[in-house]
């Protein structure tokens, strides 16, 4: 076996027992899991994902002043009106597409 170093990080309880719950699904030790990781940041010369602020921010109801609210639903309205909309079906078909599921 190839000598091994240790490694302590600070994390958010609740991340840490959602991702072992995940990796026990998987068969991989958290440990395995982040050796993993920082394979592919070596072999990537970097994150081997994207690491950045969405384009654009989704919109939240709640912090929305009622003025927002209501510009929001009216142009919701005017796109109903001119035909812009999905059916149900199509909208879940693309989430569906969009994340595997």
């Amino acid at each position: 076996m190839a000598k091994t170093t240790n490694l302590s990080v600070r994390l958010e309880p609740g991340l840490k027992e959602e991702a072992e719950l995940v990796l026990g699904q998987l068969g991989i030790p958290v440990s395995n899991a982040v050796n993993i990781f920082l394979k592919q940041v070596v072999m990537q010369r970097g994150i081997p994902f994207d690491v950045k602020l969405p384009a654009t921010k989704p919109l939240d109801s709640l912090s929305l002043t009622e003025e927002e609210l209501n510009e929001e639903l009216e142009k919701g309205y005017a796109d109903f009106i001119k035909g812009k909309t999905k059916s149900l079906e199509n909208a879940l078909l693309e989430i569906r597409n969009d994340y595997d599921t």
